[in-house]
């Protein structure tokens, strides 16, 4: 895990040279800002939202979207403010394998429709990209041909409806499986929107079946996908070296978006963290619910969004986990100023940590019994 220190070293950076301070909106879709530098996408939905008690633990569907349409806007709403330059339909699990499961089938397309209808408007007043999402099936098995016709028949639904909501682009992410990709990218590539494909680095630091991470961005990159990479699952530190493995296996955009959230070399996923500090949690497994201890600070996340353009990836973001405080934090790293900039922390203005009138020296001089 060499580039763990590079995170180290990079955190005292003041920021990223040749990057603009603007949003990169207002030049072209997305490859255009692309080639005019990062291109910052919040996700996080699912936790954020199951964190305000409007989203389920466990089944994670997205029927917030239908129940709480307000709540959705104005999360997609708070991540803009904050420096996303894209707003993201909210469809993660909105496939109707998903909700054949938790017997909520019947609501696939009314889910679809309004989740990027939300995100549209919100898109549209703010001047930001729109993306549309489809994801992991979790049914996947390989040399199951009748699987694999389901499977595309679940993508193509998805995304004719994202394409009929005016989408600048779809991502496909949180695969698991190259060939699973594939068919995605497929169903992508058929509307003519330009296609963000990402996979899930699971604790092998392979994928299932057993292929390199690089060698199959690439093989996506072959198939078409404009930007190719990982999201999910890793935190930074555990994250960022494999990123720069595909940097130097692909000639097209990178993507980063990691949880954020501190794994390391032993637990490298979010799934395979372990609290030692508490007995009370239930199955000694911290995901999904009790990962407080470990979530990065905002400083943690900018130093992984400066390693990260570093090493050439420009599509870069957070994935579960995420609040916007984060968001704002990577946009700032970047070298943006943010609606949220305004309330960037400073500390000079203190009542003890002040300095000059802000703070009384009685005070001032009262901090280490603070």
């Amino acid at each position: 895990m060499a580039r763990a220190g590079a995170l180290d070293r990079l955190e005292a950076r003041e920021g990223v040279s040749g990057v603009t301070k603007e949003r990169a909106t207002d030049t072209g879709g997305l490859l255009e800002r692309l080639s005019a530098g990062p291109v910052i996408v919040a996700e996080g939905y699912l936790f954020e939202l199951e964190r305000r008690g409007y989203v389920q633990a466990g089944p994670f569907v997205p029927e917030v979207v239908l129940e709480h349409p307000e709540v959705v806007r104005q999360l997609h709403r708070d991540f803009v403010h904050a420096g996303s330059d894209v707003v993201e339909a909210f469809t993660y699990y909105a496939h109707r394998e998903k909700l054949r499961v938790v017997g909520k089938e019947k609501l696939v397309e009314s889910i679809n429709r309004q989740a990027l209808a939300l995100a549209a408007e919100v898109a549209r007043e703010s001047g930001t990209l729109l993306a549309g999402n489809i994801c992991n099936t979790n049914i996947y098995e390989p040399g199951d041909a009748a699987l694999r016709q389901t499977i595309r028949a679940m993508f193509e639904e998805q995304v004719a409806w994202a394409a009929a909501a005016g989408v600048d682009f779809i991502i496909g992410e949180t695969f698991s499986w190259l060939d699973e990709a594939l068919i995605a990218l497929a169903a992508m590539r058929a509307c003519g929107k330009p296609a963000v494909v990402t996979f899930a680095p699971h604790r092998a630091g392979v994928l299932r079946d057993g292929l390199d991470l690089a060698e199959a961005c690439k093989r996506l990159e072959d198939a078409g996908a404009e930007v190719v990479g990982l999201n999910c699952i890793r935190g930074p530190r555990t994250m960022l070296p494999l990123i720069e493995t595909i940097r130097d296996a692909v000639s097209c955009h990178v993507a980063a978006l990691p949880v954020p959230y501190r794994t390391t070399a032993d637990q490298p996923t979010f799934q395979a963290l372990h609290d030692p500090a508490c007995a009370c949690i239930p199955d000694d497994r911290p995901f999904p619910t009790a990962l407080d201890p470990f979530v990065c600070n905002r400083y943690e996340i900018a130093a992984f969004g400066r390693a990260a353009h570093d090493l050439g990836a420009r599509y870069l973001g957070l994935c579960c986990g995420a609040g916007p405080h984060h968001v704002r934090s990577l946009a700032e790293a970047l070298g943006r100023e943010t609606p949220a900039s305004r309330y960037s922390p400073d500390m000079s203005r203190h009542a003890f940590f002040g300095r000059g009138d802000a703070a009384r020296k009685s005070n001032r001089d009262f901090t280490d019994k603070l």
